[in-house]
């Protein structure tokens, strides 16, 4: 190539830069990758750390001036400080003082709770008060109204997940403050659990694999004690399982609770490892109860009661209790099936375990 010829092509791109546009061929690589390259990294936050932290923000933060929630985001170090837990996954606690109510509003990016601790707190979804309890699952759906309430002298710490990232790079929200701080309770409290508590199809195997479903479940809380049922249930028809695992389905139709977000509860067995794999799409484990570990593309993450990590897509992920464990899974899967794009891959053996993760 000649000095003249390079300068051309320096003026060339010099030219096409300045009007907006970008050669494919100089990023082909950086966009069609092999496999996906997610900017969040495996990442694990500890209850021992955040516990005494959201104590401190009820004593210091009124609910008015967070923002109307009282919530620690779970910042993922690989997404350069925006406050998610994975590309497409908002992660959080959330915390509720004593006596204490979160106004109602409503978003387009659709959530659920996962209940940590506490008790007398209930959280009402388009007037339905649902009662909320440690394990119990609450949904609720995108644009419908919510708030928060406690009758209780102690405080409740949950998990927050959100859809908001992905919500957010469709350019798709929405938020809207309701007229009135709490919206009006009709009738008895739990009235979607009155009538769909018992549904058969509200549990289904460890993953739906119907398209998406543009219906929210009308079930609006699982509660545990049907969870650990039905893991009890899954258990003894399989004594010899290292783990067994359920995904919360929509009991009318049978596919994820919610258009674009997937719960589940993994149960591990102690002393039993699982196979290693890879699944496209990101999930966040929260550890209901037991003791163990996770090795995350290599590293070792050790983890107990209340803590929370993350996997990013197509990272190589396996599990093994030191004593029986339940873990509430969160993944953003419904979208990827709706789409096409859903893989997931069985590894051949254990990983090798190159570096331990040590809790900030």
């Amino acid at each position: 190539m000649t000095i003249d010829t390079d300068q051309a092509l320096d003026a060339f791109y010099r030219d096409v830069d300045a009007v907006g546009l970008a050669p494919l061929w100089t990023v082909t690589g950086e966009l069609l990758t092999p496999v996906p390259r997610p900017k969040a990294v495996p990442w694990l936050w500890s209850a021992n750390t955040y516990r005494p932290l959201a104590e401190r923000a009820i004593d210091l933060i009124p609910v008015e001036r967070g923002g109307e929630r009282r919530v620690l985001s779970l910042r993922n170090p690989g997404l350069g400080g925006q406050p998610y837990a994975a590309g497409t996954l908002w992660g959080a606690v959330q915390c509720l003082g004593k006596r204490e109510t979160a106004p109602a509003h409503r978003h387009t990016p659709g959530a659920i709770r996962f209940v940590l601790e506490g008790e007398g707190v209930f959280t009402t979804v388009n007037g339905d008060a649902c009662d909320m309890h440690p394990g119990d699952l609450v949904l609720t759906p995108g644009w419908a109204w919510h708030d928060h309430s406690s009758t209780s002298d102690a405080s409740m710490l949950w998990f927050d997940g959100l859809d908001l990232p992905m919500i957010q790079a469709l350019d798709g929200i929405f938020f809207e403050p309701h007229p009135e701080n709490s919206q009006p309770i009709e009738g008895a409290h739990n009235r979607s659990v009155a009538a769909y508590g018992t549904a058969e199809g509200r549990f289904a195997d460890d993953q739906v694999t119907e398209a998406l479903d543009q219906t929210a479940s009308p079930l609006l809380v699982y509660r545990w004690t049907d969870t650990a049922a039905e893991l009890d249930r899954r258990a003894a028809a399989r004594p010899d399982a290292a783990t067994v695992a359920v995904e919360y389905a929509n009991p009318r139709s049978g596919a994820s609770v919610l258009p674009t977000l997937a719960c589940g509860m993994r149960r591990l067995v102690a002393g039993r490892s699982t196979t290693p794999y890879r699944r496209s799409g990101n999930q966040i484990f929260v550890v209901h109860r037991g003791t163990g570990h996770s090795v995350i593309d290599g590293q070792r993450f050790d983890w107990q009661h209340g803590d929370m990590f993350v996997v990013p897509s197509w990272s190589a992920v396996e599990h093994r209790a030191e004593e029986t464990a339940d873990l509430f899974t969160l993944g953003d899967a419904p979208v990827l099936r709706a789409l096409g794009i859903y893989r997931e891959q069985t590894l051949d053996a254990p990983q090798d375990v190159t570096s331990t993760f040590v809790p900030q």
